[in-house]
């Protein structure tokens, strides 16, 4: 650790480490810029020095890498920490997350991944819960549950991007069902980024919570079914400014913080509350402000038809005016492919599919699970798709999708 005097710091420095208060209360983050006006509040509090702490110095989260290298895997041996490490996980998560490892076949797997993904709604939802009674967060809690659900969308990202809730489900815990969807995305985004594990931890807690702030308004504002008048409008656009309130006061740390305050804001200037531009805005919000448009997007609302999720993902991939991130496009792209994981096709053949996975050669032609049909094994017939006879003609609507797997169903009973 190095003890840094204030008058020795300049305006729009960046520090490579942490720097600290009094060595253990976070000021800033790595790579974080100092400005005049915490320069000018540090003055006020009476503070004449900072220690910056050089060993926490994470990954950069928009580096370059090859296509083919992996996260370390190390990151993730985090199942068998003994107890006093960290709080036990939560009993219903941990119990149907070995069910859903102990699966013996494709469908008994996506079933079991299914009731591991409730468990954790049922758990966001707690969360939510405890906050609007009490007040409070249970933060070793919830980063612990983070932790594993970082391991569990590692592991089961294929089958995890394949569920979507119903309309029903989302109209109910719309912000429990959003924060949930949001996350595996972020998550997905992260990897693919090569966070490191504390840094995906942190983002998964940031997108968990971005919208915290919604708790402190009238909950006709993120349910109703109505279009919204200008002043209601406005009422909802603070709730980015509340939630980092709520952060600050439950002591997160600063990127956690900024990541609430910031998921709204554009890379072109256009976003809020701040109107921050491209390289003033953190990393963390950067990724959640993808995540959260592409999930509204390609969600079921009882006000509006959903679009499919290719729909959504052609609307983020044109991204107007440069609103997003161009790196987290790519990510989002390259790990949901242009028809994302999920979605039914016609093929060109005349045969229908779901995408199950992507083509990491060519994101235009995703890997499809054939309906009504198996391989020699017995599991799902899957084909990588073409521009031939594989070819995706194009996505099936909910309802389309819903009567070929009904139809599909009553046949192979």
């Amino acid at each position: 650790m190095e003890t840094i005097k204030i008058d020795s710091i300049k305006p729009d420095r960046v520090f490579k480490g942490e720097l600290l208060v009094d060595k253990s209360f976070l000021l800033l983050g790595n790579g974080q810029k100092v400005t005049s006006e915490l320069l000018k509040s540090l003055a006020v509090w009476g503070i004449t020095e900072l220690t910056l702490d050089v060993t926490k110095v994470p990954a950069p989260i928009f580096h370059s890498h090859s296509e083919n290298e992996n996260v370390d895997d190390d990151e993730f041996v985090t199942l068998e920490k003994k107890e006093t490490e960290a709080p036990k996980m939560n009993t219903s998560i941990k119990e149907a997350l070995a069910k859903a490892q102990n699966s013996s076949n494709e469908k008994s797997r996506l079933n079991g991944v299914m009731n591991v993904y409730n468990e954790y709604m049922s758990y966001i939802h707690s969360v939510y819960t405890r906050f609007a009674t009490h007040g409070d967060f249970n933060k070793d809690e919830l980063f612990e549950t983070v932790k594993e659900l970082c391991v569990f969308v590692k592991e089961n990202r294929r089958y995890v991007l394949r569920i979507t809730p119903s309309v029903e489900t989302r109209t109910k815990n719309y912000l429990v069902s959003h924060a949930m969807r949001s996350t595996i995305f972020a998550i997905v985004i992260g990897l693919k980024l090569h966070l490191n594990f504390t840094q995906l931890q942190e983002l998964g807690v940031s997108c968990i919570l971005h919208e915290i702030g919604m708790l402190k308004l009238p909950s006709y504002l993120y349910l109703s079914e109505k279009k919204f008048s200008h002043a209601e409008r406005a009422k909802i656009a603070t709730h980015p400014l509340l939630g980092y309130q709520i952060m600050a006061q439950a002591n997160f740390d600063v990127p956690l913080q900024r990541a609430i305050l910031e998921h709204h804001e554009h890379e072109d200037g256009s976003g809020y509350p701040q109107n921050l531009v491209a390289d003033k805005i953190s990393d963390y919000a950067k990724i959640i402000s993808v995540v959260c448009a592409y999930e509204a997007m390609s969600s079921p609302r009882n006000f509006r038809e959903a679009r499919t999720t290719y729909d959504a993902m052609v609307e983020m991939l044109r991204n107007q005016n440069s609103k997003y991130n161009g790196n987290v496009i790519k990510a989002l792209l390259s790990s949901l492919s242009i028809y994302p994981i999920g979605a039914y096709v016609y093929l060109a053949n005349g045969k229908i599919g779901q995408v199950c996975d992507v083509n990491p050669d060519n994101p235009k032609n995703p890997i499809v699970q054939i309906l009504g049909e198996t391989a020699a094994d017995g599991e799902p017939r899957t084909v990588e798709t073409d521009e031939g006879i594989n070819k995706i003609v194009r996505v099936m609507n909910k309802d389309e999708a819903r009567d070929a797997v009904k139809f599909l169903e009553k046949k192979s009973s």
